[in-house]
């Protein structure tokens, strides 16, 4: 089951670097734990020391991060192949929370083995650090837009990318992708209300943009959505390194 976990890791750690044939065989001998989330459950809590990063094989999960009073902030939605808490390898304690947007499968490899994996492939090591330099070129592209984009502008943002990070996975149909999420979630990803949310679904609906069909989202019209949405891909850096 390890090796059927790994798969997943090694597409999607692929799309961006180049491995050879041992690192791929030494990615599969990892030890990894399967285990099974309910959707919306808990996977690692803010403050806990964590003593294993958490592979997401199959469903979508999220960073959050709440304020006292119970207001939400998704600071980032992750799909199969990527390990969300990578950076708790190396700093002790969460400082948010990582829930599953879906009932996940998720590959739980202990602390120590990446370290052990790290220190004898440096191939590898450089490939999981480009992850965390990824996952940070989003984080700053999500914090644009969030923070600068009207509510059209982030949701078509929003969509293009998951659609492209989706695809880049054969996670795709054709302009179609599944992301089970509620308008709630979305608003709080984009730090929009519930109505807001609706407003703009229904604005990228009647301009011929999108079509939704429960959790699956097709995009009519790629070209004309990101150009909405100003999505300009180069932040996810989709091609291997040299």
């Amino acid at each position: 089951m390890a090796g059927t976990l790994s798969e997943a890791l090694v597409r999607k750690i692929s799309v961006s670097n180049r491995l050879d044939r041992a690192d791929i065989e030494t990615l599969q001998t990892l030890p990894i734990q399967r285990r099974e989330f309910r959707a919306r459950e808990i996977i690692v809590h803010d403050g806990q020391r964590a003593t294993q990063c958490c592979l997401v094989a199959e469903g979508f999960v999220f960073r959050s991060k709440s304020t006292p009073d119970g207001q939400r902030q998704i600071l980032s939605l992750h799909i199969p192949g990527e390990i969300p808490d990578l950076q708790s390898l190396h700093l002790g304690i969460m400082d948010h929370d990582l829930v599953a947007l879906t009932s996940c499968t998720l590959g739980l490899i202990p602390h120590e083995a990446l370290k052990r994996m790290n220190a004898v492939f440096p191939n590898i090591a450089a490939a999981l650090w480009r992850e965390t330099l990824i996952d940070a070129s989003i984080f700053r592209e999500w914090i644009l837009n969030v923070g600068r984009r009207t509510g059209v502008q982030r949701m078509a943002h929003l969509l293009s990318e998951m659609r492209r990070r989706l695809e880049a996975v054969g996670r795709t149909s054709g302009e179609t992708f599944r992301l089970p999420i509620t308008q709630a979630e979305l608003g709080d990803c984009l730090a929009l209300s519930t109505v807001h949310v609706n407003r703009v679904l229904q604005e990228l609906r009647g301009d011929g943009l999108i079509e939704i069909d429960r959790a699956a989202f097709n995009l009519l019209d790629r070209a004309g959505l990101e150009e909405r949405g100003q999505f300009d891909p180069h932040y996810l850096h989709l091609t291997p390194s040299a």
